[in-house]
């Protein structure tokens, strides 16, 4: 496909798949499960690939991070799929209110249609498998628009796709911010879109041309929080690895710590001991993961010289070499109380850079994240139930966890999806289930009712019944 006739055949991929919705508009569950089962199948059976495609547009990225952080949760968001058994497609009873009775009323999910999924580049298995995985459970027909940033993953993702999949079930959609553009502008019955949040709103105004229903998983300035006592080991432990799994590269990862100021120190004694415990080898560990391409390391690059100019301390946390410019690899390295004006503080910083954010009291902790921003997650650290709570509901986020980082996300009995700046709607588990389904409310008369007194013209019965009904 030329860069020219993309936007065509992304049409025409669009067109196939709402023909084949239209003759099929509600599949039951055998046809769901079999799709399901077909994906499985293709992660299952391919798992190497994948991560060697992976690894090559990475530049580098360890194996093993790939298995845990995207394979094992796409396989697991599946399993969870198959085990509800179709129990989730089953109309849903609810009550009527008393003055319909003997009246009775359910909910139906109905599949939506074709729905369009955006995909990034920094996780791009498992930001296309899971909301797949909820539109395939829902019924539905896909089309995944990859990221051209991991054209070794794309090009194996779209060969494996036809191999399990009839492009009227799932499709895949390559190219760059011309096709992009094209794809957002379809009048998908759903689109969901994961990345910036700059981005995100050029994809709300496209879809909005066509009424589309969104779902924005964007990012920001996610904050971890320390409170006074809190063992300091742990938290540094927790938010180190959060931080640099994938070397910073996820919307979810801790974008700056909020500590007591008698802690500065002692975290940055223990960060750099749990650092080098986990990286020995420094930029050059095997478990050690590139930067994605040259544009977003410079990208740090500058935020970090920027730092450096305006004379904030920076505090490098391996030994060795701090950058290496070929590989785009970048050092873990600690940003002492930076100016609110400097990039890294403005920006999701996307990387292995982790500013300290002293504190005098937690409630001055708890107003300097309720006075920004909405982020993906907040991760709190403390043992102090009342406090934990008092945070909670004096802050916003997309998700929380507490005492660790990241985990929130891999369970499917919880939504995941930002608020605000950092997105809108959610999936994962039924919640994907439902957010591409049409939960369509059904009313079912009985034979025997009394709606035939409140029609013209209403007789004084109907008007002493009103009074009754205003009462109770």
């Amino acid at each position: 496909m030329t860069p020219s006739d993309a936007p065509l055949q992304t049409q025409a991929l669009f067109e196939t798949q709402r023909a084949a919705f239209a003759l099929e508009p509600f599949p039951d569950w055998s046809a769901r499960r079999d799709r399901l089962q077909r994906l499985r199948r293709l992660l299952t059976e391919h798992q190497t690939a994948i991560e060697q495609a992976i690894s090559t547009d990475f530049g580098g990225r360890p194996a093993f991070e790939t298995q845990l952080l995207e394979l094992l949760p796409s396989l697991e968001e599946v399993k969870s799929a198959l085990r509800h058994r179709g129990d989730w497609m089953k109309p849903r009873r609810v009550s009527v209110s008393k003055w319909f009775l003997p009246a009775s009323g359910y909910v139906v999910p109905q599949p939506l249609g074709v729905i369009g999924i955006i995909v990034p580049w920094n996780y791009p298995l498992f930001l296309a498998v899971g909301p797949l995985i909820g539109a395939l459970a829902a019924g539905n027909r896909a089309l995944l628009k990859l990221s051209e940033y991991t054209p070794a993953f794309g090009e194996l993702f779209s060969r494996l796709c036809a191999q399990y999949f009839a492009v009227d079930e799932v499709a895949i959609v390559l190219g760059g911010p011309e096709v992009a553009a094209a794809f957002a502008a379809l009048p998908f019955d759903h689109l969901l879109f994961t990345g910036s949040t700059s981005i995100g709103r050029k994809v709300m105004a496209a879809a909005a041309a066509n009424l589309t229903p969104v779902t924005l998983e964007l990012g920001g300035k996610s904050p971890a929080v320390i409170a006074p006592n809190y063992p300091l080991s742990h938290a540094v432990e927790r938010i180190l690895v959060g931080k640099l799994v994938n070397a910073g590269q996820t919307c979810i990862a801790p974008d700056y710590v909020l500590l007591p100021r008698a802690q500065l120190e002692p975290f940055i004694d223990a960060a750099r001991v749990a650092a080098q415990r986990m990286y020995p080898a420094g930029l050059g560990d095997a478990n050690f993961c590139s930067i994605i391409n040259t544009r977003q390391y410079e990208r740090l690059r500058a935020y970090l010289q920027q730092a450096q100019r305006r004379g904030v301390r920076v505090e490098s946390l391996l030994g060795g070499a701090q950058c290496d410019d070929s590989a785009h690899r970048l050092a873990p390295q600690l940003v002492i109380d930076p100016a609110a004006d400097l990039d890294l503080m403005r920006e999701e910083i996307f990387g292995p850079l982790l500013p300290l954010v002293p504190y005098d009291t937690v409630d001055e902790a708890i107003a300097f994240v309720a006075g920004r921003p909405r982020p993906l997650a907040l991760y709190w650290f403390d043992h102090d139930q009342r406090r934990i709570d008092a945070a909670l509901n004096a802050t916003h986020a997309g998700g929380v966890s507490v005492n660790e980082v990241l985990m929130h996300i891999a369970q499917d009995s919880m939504p995941f999806g930002g608020i605000g700046p950092s997105g809108m709607g959610h999936y994962h588990g039924r919640w994907g289930f439902d957010t591409f389904s049409k939960l369509k409310p059904v009313f079912r008369q009985s034979r025997i009712n009394a709606l035939s007194l409140f029609a013209p013209p209403y007789p004084p019965l109907a008007k002493r019944m009103l009074e009754l009904m205003k009462r109770f």
